[in-house]
């Protein structure tokens, strides 16, 4: 197997609901993703994918959707504030976990048609979640 890894940056706050520790106020982060892409051959080019591909295709929706956005639950009370206020806010149905949040961009690189097998988001300097998989199963 052949494998290629493309780190993106970005800044992201959350907080958790239902939880006792410090991460139930909010707060932020300065992210890395790391999103590995995987195939048992290499194309024409002699490459598993363009590192630029990558960049292209995740980058611009990891700006748009949760880069310097409030990354929420969905029936956190602060929505409806920072709602009002214009806030930036990215919805999930469960708590915004790095955990759920390297699910996300897992799901969203296998939506397009990259062969995505692992994405891993840095949420500090020496702590990290990773989600791995095929995203053959995102597909179905």
């Amino acid at each position: 197997m052949y494998s290629v890894t493309k780190q993106i940056d970005f800044c992201y706050g959350h907080r958790l609901l239902d939880y006792d520790g410090i991460c139930r106020h909010p707060h932020g982060h300065n992210a890395v993703a790391e999103i590995e892409v995987r195939t048992p051959t290499l194309d024409g080019r002699n490459m598993v994918c363009d590192f630029s591909d990558i960049k292209r295709i995740m980058k611009s929706w990891i700006d748009k959707e949760l880069d310097h956005k409030m990354v929420l639950r969905h029936d956190d009370p602060l929505v409806k504030l920072l709602q009002q206020l214009g806030e930036p806010i990215y919805l999930l149905d469960s708590n915004p976990t790095v955990e759920r949040i390297a699910r996300l961009i897992f799901d969203y690189a296998g939506t397009q048609g990259l062969p995505v097998v692992r994405v891993k988001v840095w949420e500090t300097p020496t702590s990290y979640a990773e989600y791995s998989g095929r995203s053959e199963e995102v597909r179905k």
